[in-house]
């Protein structure tokens, strides 16, 4: 792989990872649209943990502090307050989303892959996207610490494992969730970002199997660009987007997923 198409794919995988449109949908039109090779696994690889270390990098004092209450909730004599509730909201979500992601895997995998399949999921995921962010004005809005938003957590877990199908887009469907369950834009993007975490790191150590058994060549170099580019893009993209959604909405996004669609439906 050349330098060029490396920078190429870690700019999509840095924007498209932490935007709710979809990075799956975006990575595997790319061959098509710019007859760039598939990277292969172990640049793949590469990309997750660029985008990995650009949340541990921008979150990293509320990492350290999910992780610090995490243990402190095997203390059960202790009073629950707002820091182990968001452990607590994480490890119910994280959990949840992948019982429900082994049980879609192989449907996912032999029916979801379809240009036109890819098509529908943009444009259904971005109606239901764009009505729930408009159905909330900003007086109505809560957050995810209240008491017994343990089934927020748990919801948004559960709805987060339908991104294995592409176009759907992780952080669309758990943004989508949590609007429609009147949690503020800043309160579920700041969730999305951090739930997003465990999951980025369990697929990459899922892909060391193949590497391990020699699926795909491993090029070091266009490897540690795609981890640095990724890792750039990905922390100007999470900067900007918590800005951008504060201001704007999820409008303009439900609008690009629109215009995706019919750019997937053109190459049928």
């Amino acid at each position: 792989m050349s330098y060029i198409d490396a920078i190429i794919y870690g700019i999509i995988q840095g924007l498209t990872e932490f935007l709710p449109v979809s990075s799956s949908g975006h990575l595997a039109l790319l061959p098509s649209l710019l007859t760039i090779k598939d990277p292969g696994v172990s640049f793949d690889l590469a990309m997750h943990i660029g985008t990995a270390l650009a949340i541990m990098c921008y979150f990293y004092k509320d990492i350290i502090s999910l992780l610090k209450n995490a243990f402190l909730l095997l203390d059960f004599k202790a009073e629950l307050n707002n820091e182990k509730r968001r452990s607590l909201h994480m490890i119910i979500a994280t959990f949840s989303t992948g019982v429900i992601a082994l049980c879609l895997k192989d449907f996912a995998e032999h029916y979801g892959r379809s240009n036109s399949f890819i098509a529908c999921n943009l444009v259904f995921f971005g109606l239901l996207m764009w009505f729930s962010d408009a159905k909330f004005k900003e007086s109505e809005e809560e957050v995810l610490i209240e008491k017994g938003s343990w089934k927020k957590a748990l919801l948004i877990g559960l709805f987060q494992s339908l991104a294995l199908f592409p176009g759907v887009s992780r952080s669309g469907i758990t943004l989508t969730t949590a609007r429609f369950l009147s949690i503020s834009r800043n309160e579920a993007s700041k969730f999305s970002f951090l739930l997003s975490l465990p999951l980025i790191v369990g697929g990459a150590a899922l892909k060391f199997p193949e590497i391990i058994r020699g699926n795909g060549a491993f090029d070091l170099s266009s490897c540690l660009v795609g981890v640095v580019i990724s890792f750039l893009v990905g922390l100007l993209t999470i900067h900007f987007f918590l800005k951008f959604i504060k201001k704007i909405g999820l409008l303009p996004f439900a609008v690009y997923r629109f215009i995706m669609a019919g750019l997937v439906l053109a190459l049928l």
